[in-house]
């Protein structure tokens, strides 16, 4: 039985919104990109959950649609100016956007995440912050282990093959290339120390794992999705 609100909290025009949506957008996926999902098992049921996706693509935000709870949306940070008109704020919304100020500290968006999570529902970090290109993964921010370390929710590692082959950085059409999204097992939180609190350190350890995970599981989708990485045949 879930431990948190049903709908994570959306309004019931929200939820059904939110779910012919996505199961439009994956019924798509499924046939322009011949979408194949492993590990949808590791999926956390019956508590919140962070995301943490490789990013080398604009769909990317489609694809992990994926791990979505079964009775709650994935939610996701978005630049606040999407909000200006009424209606289409509504709808970002619905559809799990969360406006976040543009120019504003990160810690700002990281307490966003805090209390969006505290209100049982999920969310969508890429680790890299914004679109990278490549076999190897980026800079790794912390962004996703602090989160974890103020909620103690696990994050979900998720490697995905091919989305930068269908649209590459700077393309205006998305081609029919195969895709895989291969879901990792989640890395629960670091033991707080004797005060309660999870230290810096420990913060920073939990990156390094999330980002050695995410690169297998990068790897392994690539593989999958016959595109795989160079560093893989090198090896």
């Amino acid at each position: 039985m879930s431990t948190y609100p049903p709908r994570g909290g959306a309004k019931l025009w929200e939820w059904v919104l939110y779910r012919f949506v996505r199961g439009a957008l994956l019924g798509f996926a499924r046939v322009w990109f011949r979408l194949s999902v492993e590990g949808r098992e590791h999926v956390p049921e019956g508590r919140p959950f962070i995301v943490s996706p490789i990013h080398r693509s604009n769909i990317d935000f489609l694809l992990v649609l994926v791990c979505d709870p079964r009775d709650a949306r994935l939610r996701y940070l978005a630049k606040d100016t999407l909000w200006k008109s009424k209606g289409w704020g509504r709808l970002f919304t619905a559809l799990g956007g969360i406006p976040v100020a543009r120019g504003t500290a990160d810690r700002e968006a990281l307490r966003t995440c805090v209390e969006v999570m505290e209100r049982g529902e999920s969310l969508v970090m890429f680790p890299e912050g914004t679109r990278q290109t490549g076999p190897a993964l980026a800079h790794m921010f912390d962004g996703p282990a602090f989160v974890q370390s103020r909620t103690g929710a696990p994050i979900l590692p998720v490697g995905i093959g091919g989305s930068e082959t269908a649209m590459p950085k700077g393309a205006k059409f998305i081609k029919p290339r195969k895709i895989t999204v291969v879901i990792g097992k989640p890395l629960e939180p670091p033991v707080p120390d004797e005060s309660g609190k999870v230290r810096r350190h420990a913060i920073r350890e939990q990156t390094v794992a999330l980002g050695e995970e995410i690169q297998e599981l990068f790897d392994e989708a690539q593989r999958q999705a016959g595109t795989p990485n160079r560093r893989e045949i090198r090896g």
